[in-house]
């Protein structure tokens, strides 16, 4: 009888046991499922998940890889706001002939544009040098190349006794440092991020931009207050910053990136591709998510692959502008570049210090300080529109507003120097009225760079990374970057012959001109791509041109794997760990076999 009783109880102190275990995982399993309802509830809030993708994705592993190549484009933007004012440095002019008494105003001119656009036209071979180097070592590969020679070619800058050195510096600086960073960051962004936050997360290298440009402007203004006029110093600083800012991204690419998996794939390393995306999205290598975004790719490749059989390397080149749909992308994101150029924006920024004073601000330090203050202005709303502007509103819908700001601004700067000419000369002479429209007039410059940001920057990296195929994407990009720098350095070497052949006004009302035009073109031309998978930009790219623009978005949805699948935070799903729901079945495409039924049916309000 004792026996018995043993054994029942140690039975009922097992089965007690086991019903505590099982509370136990109800526990846990309830509170994993309240943390993952409120991490979906939190990203769906701030707009990071409006297609119910799974929240795992938007996690630590990514914003770490996409920190690194965001903060990529600090690159660029460092030598702009450098450039800006450290030749106005005493000592930067004693060492390399801009106070030279033999030299004529014109050949003063002629080397200070020089000096400050050679990065620039070394940075257009350095995006046709990209080509090669993105696609046969990788993105990671091709930004620790670029952060390696950006340091060699600022010791060469450091180390210049003569003006041929630092252009040889410069040059390099761009060819090798530079120019490769603006093709293998945005590609590598687009590659990597969830469509619902691509936007944001080029947008954090367009941002880093200013975050140089901020740097570079608060350097010489340090300088200029804390150093003597004529002390090497003055530009031997800022230029070492360069070793800073390069060294850090070289160290954290080691550490944190993680090679694109869509151009693993492309090279055919399907295996390392998908341990990539498994690592990238915090899931596991068969989930549905991982499995649609390779087959999405590979979908791509095949298509890709089957129209471009025994093509050449200049075959490809010819794809670029022989096969239609692909063509019309071209067109655009060379208009982009184009219209954003000559916009007035980067006159803005490099010559800020001459516009201050154009406006009465004849002080050299407080010519610093509020170029160093237009820095802070461009970098924090550039990351404001990142985060909530970009994806939130759309790409045409920020452009808009920015294009339509920047030109109010810039029409009203015009009207100021038409009005007030004698600021520049004699600031004090003028009315109390024209001292006030002078400070209105300074404000616009502010304005101006706010405007800039929200519209052409916000797009000028992003588009052509996120619209262009995979297999022409690195030659696609680095040819529109080639004529981002050229249109650039054209845009710097020209500013001062615009400034004095046009009476200072006439090239602002230029500037108005070109903005008015990019009003119509974002309009006409550029379709609504924001969170539309990579791979669903063929559909909508070969739609009808005139229609692309004005309809694209309606009349060729997303069809892609990935948009098919959704998170269900109630876990009533049917795919991997009961946390995802999968539509089987793939639509049909009718809206583009219709698309000229839709035309006669509506050809009065598509005309």
């Amino acid at each position: 009888m004792t026996k018995l009783t043993t054994t029942r109880s140690n039975n009922s102190s097992i089965a007690s046991e086991e019903k505590d275990d099982l509370q136990q995982q109800k526990q846990q399993h309830n509170q994993t499922s309240r943390a993952r309802k409120a991490k979906h509830s939190f990203l769906k809030a701030f707009q990071f998940n409006r297609d119910n993708s799974p929240p795992e994705i938007f996690n630590a592993t990514l914003y770490l890889s996409v920190f690194v190549f965001g903060i990529l484009g600090a690159a660029r933007g460092y030598d702009e706001g450098y450039a800006s004012a450290t030749p106005t440095q005493m000592a930067f002019k004693e060492r390399f002939g801009l106070n030279d008494p033999n030299k004529t105003q014109q050949e003063l001119n002629d080397l200070k544009s020089n000096i400050k656009s050679m990065v620039q036209l070394g940075s257009i071979g350095g995006s046709l040098l990209s080509i090669y180097l993105c696609d046969k070592v990788g993105r990671v590969r091709t930004l620790q190349f670029s952060c390696f020679f950006w340091i060699v070619a600022t010791v060469i800058q450091i180390t210049s006794k003569k003006v041929g050195q630092l252009y040889a510096g410069r040059l390099l600086e761009g060819l090798l440092g530079v120019g490769p960073t603006v093709v293998c960051g945005p590609v590598y962004l687009s590659e990597v991020s969830p469509k619902a936050i691509r936007g944001l997360c080029n947008n954090i290298f367009a941002g880093a931009v200013y975050i140089g440009i901020m740097l570079g402007y608060f350097s010489n203004y340090g300088v200029s207050l804390h150093i003597r006029d004529g002390d090497e110093k003055q530009w031997l600083i800022p230029t070492s910053i360069k070793f800073i800012l390069a060294g850090t991204i070289f160290i954290l690419s080691f550490l944190f990136c993680i090679e694109s998996p869509r151009w693993l794939i492309k090279k055919g390393n399907v295996e390392q591709a998908s341990i990539n995306f498994s690592k990238l999205r915090h899931l596991p290598e068969d989930h549905p998510y991982i499995l649609s975004e390779i087959s999405d790719v590979n979908e791509q490749l095949a298509i890709e692959a089957e129209s471009m059989r025994n093509t050449s390397f200049w075959g490809t080149i010819k794809e670029l502008f022989v096969v239609y749909s692909v063509r019309y992308r071209m067109l655009i994101c060379i208009s982009i570049q184009v219209l954003g150029q000559w916009s007035g924006a980067n006159a803005v920024t490099i010559y800020a210090p001459e516009l201050f004073a154009l406006v009465g601000m004849s002080s050299k330090t407080d010519n610093m300080m509020m170029t160093a203050l237009l820095g802070v202005v461009k970098f924090v709303s550039a990351y404001l529109s990142a985060f909530f502007l970009i994806d939130f509103l759309g790409r045409r819908k920020s452009l808009y507003c920015g294009i339509t700001l920047q030109l109010i601004c810039m029409l009203y700067f015009a009207m100021f120097l038409n009005i007030c000419p004698q600021a520049v000369d004699d600031f004090e002479s003028l009315t109390d009225t024209q001292k006030r429209a002078s400070k209105g007039a300074l404000a616009s410059l502010f304005l101006s760079g706010t405007a800039w940001t929200m519209g052409w920057n916000s797009i000028q990296y992003l588009i052509n990374s996120e619209i262009l195929p995979l297999r022409v994407r690195n030659l696609g990009t680095s040819i529109i970057m080639c004529f981002h720098f050229t249109n650039q350095y054209a845009n710097s070497k020209a500013m001062p012959y615009l400034m004095d052949g046009m009476n200072n006004y006439g090239a602002f009302y230029f500037f108005v001109g070109v903005l008015a035009m990019g009003l119509f073109f974002a309009w006409f031309f550029l379709p609504e791509v924001a969170g539309r998978s990579l791979e669903s930009m063929e559909e909508l790219f070969n739609l009808p041109w005139y229609l692309i623009g004005r309809r694209g978005a309606k009349l060729a949805p997303d069809h892609s794997e990935v948009n098919r699948v959704h998170a269900s935070p109630d876990h009533s799903g049917n795919a991997v760990g009961g946390d995802i729901r999968i539509d089987m079945e793939k639509p049909e495409h009718h809206q583009i076999e219709n698309v000229e039924s839709y035309n006669k049916a509506n050809l009065k309000s598509t005309v």
